[in-house]
């Protein structure tokens, strides 16, 4: 937000808005409050920054004004972060995380984040990537036992297979049996019979020998 006391002397300057015959504002006294409110609001927005209380184990205090003088409104930690909104003479004007506004000390403040703070994030940092590397060996040990139940599996249902393909072999052997009888039987009848008709042919080309 802009300063009051610091755009004070800006709309001082700045034509006074009239009336026309109608009794409202003209352009050409609108536009000017218009630019000069831009211009405030630009100039503030690009000074906003952030700024850390430094690596230090500090209570810096928060007051209403830029001095010792002020009332202490709270007070900020080593790491606590502020967005730096009017830097004065050895105090700067801060907005905390929570949104309150005041005056402190600004030796206590750096534009990185202090060694503490960044310690704690690589810390972070490294609990993430360990909890993620125990999720990944969880996730690989998961999927092993799932391959080798798989493979298991697999050969169970081959030797299912190959029992199945014997009992369907031996099963077909059995039906045919009688087949493979009745045709050995058929032979040896013909043979039989063969032998039986041989041996009444010659039987009978034998000449007889009268005397």
């Amino acid at each position: 937000m802009p300063d009051p006391d610091h755009l004070e002397p800006i709309l001082r300057k700045a034509p006074r808005p009239r009336a026309d015959s109608a009794g409202a504002l003209t352009l050409a006294t609108l536009l000017p409050l218009l630019v000069i409110g831009l211009t405030a609001l630009s100039a503030t927005s690009s000074q906003a920054q952030q700024a850390w209380v430094m690596d230090k184990e500090v209570n810096l205090t928060l007051r209403t004004g830029a001095g010792t003088q002020y009332r202490i409104i709270g007070s900020l930690a080593t790491g606590d972060v502020v967005t730096i909104l009017t830097r004065g003479d050895g105090w700067t004007k801060v907005r905390t995380a929570e949104g309150r506004e005041g005056w402190v000390s600004a030796g206590f403040l750096q534009a990185s984040p202090p060694a503490q703070v960044e310690l704690e994030r690589l810390k972070r940092d490294t609990d993430e990537l360990r909890r993620q590397v125990a999720e990944l060996s969880e996730t690989t040990t998961d999927l092993r036992t799932s391959k080798d139940e798989l493979e298991s599996d697999k050969e169970a249902k081959r030797l299912e297979i190959d029992r199945l393909t014997r009992e369907n072999y031996e099963l077909s052997a059995e039906a045919r049996w009688p087949e493979w009888i009745t045709g050995a039987g058929i032979v040896l009848a013909g043979m039989a019979l063969g032998a039986l008709l041989g041996r009444s042919s010659g039987r009978r080309r034998q000449p007889r020998v009268r005397l």
